[in-house]
Formats: C-alpha cells, sequence, structure tokens
C-alpha cells in the first residue's frame, strides 16, 4: 500500500513511533502486536485487529507494557509471534537501557500474558558476545525439538543471526558455535542480517524472511532458506534484496531508510507482509504466490 496502516497518534503511548508489527490469525479476525514509542523513547507494545487484514482497528490501551528489571527504562519491543495449539507465544526484546535481552510470553487470547522471563540472555551465548533480540520460532517441531532463529553480536560488532533449541519453548541455548546466516562484506546483508517473522515449513525447507543492513545501516529484506531436517543448514539465501524503502515515510522518520519485515500472513494466493518503515509506521506490502 502507498500509505502506513498504522501511524503515531496522540501525546501518549504511541505518539512518537508505531512499528514493527507482528501478525497472526485469531478466529476470524487478524490480530497485530506493534512496537509504540512515547515521547520519552520507551516502548511498548499495542495492539490493533482487523477483518480482511489491512484495515486495523486500534484498542486505545497498550496491551503490554514494561514491568519488570529487564524491562524497565526502556522497554518492550519488536514483538513475534507463533502458535502451537491453543498457545500463542511471544518473543519480544526486553531494553533496560544497559541490556537489550530476547524475552518470551504466553497467552491463549493474545490480550492477557504471562511472562516467561529472558530466554537468550545478552553476552553468555556461545558466539554473540552482545545483546539478544529477534526470535523467530520455527512453528513446528524437527527432530523433537523447538528451533528458534535470531539476533546476536559477534566479535566483530556485526549483528548477525544464530540459532537456538529448546525442548519445552522456555529453556533455550545455543544450537551452533557460529552464526548460521553470517553477514556478507558488500551485500545489502553486509551490517545486519536479523530474523524476521516466524518461518514456514515446506517441502523445499524451513523458509525465513530475514532483514538485512548494509554498512550506511539502510535497511532491506531478504530470503533465506534452510534445511527442513536441520534447520543448521543453510541451503540458499537473497543475492539481492527482494524489498527495500522507496516511499516517503520508508526513507523519512525516526531512523531514516528502514523497511523491516515482522509479520506474514497468507491469503489464498498471496502474503502479506507487515513492516515498520523508518522506525515510525507500519505498512503491509503484497506478494503473490506462484
Amino acid at each position: 500500500m502507498s500509505d502506513p496502516i498504522v501511524a503515531p497518534r496522540g501525546d501518549g503511548w504511541e505518539s512518537s513511533g508505531t512499528f514493527n508489527p507482528s501478525v497472526v490469525r485469531h478466529g476470524d479476525a487478524y490480530v497485530m502486536l506493534y512496537r509504540a514509542q512515547d515521547g520519552r523513547g520507551i516502548s511498548r507494545l499495542g495492539y490493533a485487529v482487523s477483518r480482511d487484514g489491512v484495515h486495523f482497528t486500534r484498542n486505545p490501551d497498550p496491551v503490554l507494557s514494561p514491568e519488570t528489571d529487564y524491562e524497565k527504562d526502556g522497554g518492550i519491543e519488536d514483538p513475534r509471534l507463533v502458535q502451537f495449539g491453543r498457545t500463542y507465544y511471544l518473543t519480544y526484546t526486553g531494553y533496560n537501557k544497559k541490556d537489550a535481552q530476547l524475552c518470551l510470553a504466553s497467552s491463549r487470547d493474545l490480550l492477557h500474558w504471562d511472562r516467561l522471563g529472558v530466554i537468550l540472555p545478552a553476552s553468555k551465548g556461545r558466539w554473540n558476545v552482545g545483546w539478544t533480540k529477534a526470535g523467530a520460532i520455527v512453528p513446528e517441531q524437527i527432530d523433537g525439538k523447538y528451533w528458534m532463529y535470531y539476533l546476536g553480536t559477534a566479535s566483530d560488532h556485526t549483528d548477525q543471526m544464530g540459532l537456538a533449541s529448546s525442548q519445552d519453548l522456555v529453556h533455550w541455548r545455543d544450537a551452533t558455535d557460529a552464526p548460521v546466516l553470517p553477514r556478507r562484506t558488500g551485500r545489502f546483508d553486509s551490517r545486519v542480517a536479523e530474523p524476521g517473522p516466524a518461518p514456514i515449513v515446506t517441502g523445499a525447507g524451513i523458509i525465513l524472511i530475514y532483514n538485512g543492513a548494509d554498512d550506511r545501516l539502510v535497511y532491506r529484506t531478504g530470503v533465506a532458506r534452510f534445511d527442513r531436517r536441520d534447520p543448521r543448514r543453510l541451503l540458499a539465501r537473497s543475492e539481492t534484496p527482494v524489498f527495500e524503502p522507496r516511499l516517503d515515510w520508508e526513507t523519512t522518520g525516526q531512523v531514516p531508510n528502514v523497511v523491516f519485515v515482522e509479520g506474514m500472513i497468507q491469503q489464498g494466493r498471496r502474503w502479506l507482509f507487515y513492516y515498520g518503515a523508518a522506525d515510525k509506521y507500519v505498512g503491509v506490502a503484497e506478494a503473490s504466490r506462484r
């Protein structure tokens, strides 16, 4: 679409930015959780609902606000959703002005959430020496385990994609000694390679939409494919981006030149991709299924 579908409003909790959304189906509706920032830069999660996946009605109050020590003074950032059975699992970044750490919560109705804590602490991984973010959980078990692609910081201070595994969706640990999707010098993902929405599992493999940033921190979108029998094994990835900032509201905002995909829904023969634009707006883009 040529215009944002969610934009900042008022002078309160979502006055400075509304961006980086995750969207799932819930019954007959589409539910969006999005990151919202107030004038002090503190983030909360907003809740919006839609019948067509494009036109959303927002709740007046946030659905999740910072309360714990690992969220205090910074907030709750960048939601990603996946469903197992009747339970939705939410990964998000808890930021307390010191560390950004990957956290987990669960819910049956997407409105009332139980915090399950920090699942990948900062600076304690096998290869990631800094913050942890962006948990994209594979929506089915493989080899008797749950798997999650995430963002960590390597020793060269670049942000690259790792992989963690779990037996119970709550306790996670690194599954590799190195990034599974490393940055590539001179490409659109030379500085950052970060998971997008929860991947999909197909006959061709695990398909993961990811967000790449170059040395100028322009964010564009790529696609990676991993082995469906071994989520550690990368089979292919985009040589060039499939989506990039072009519209005025994607190139100008709190952080210019950013499209950041975090939500993905299939509607018949098309896919809807929900993204944050310039760390200020929510947009939706469409791709046809071949």
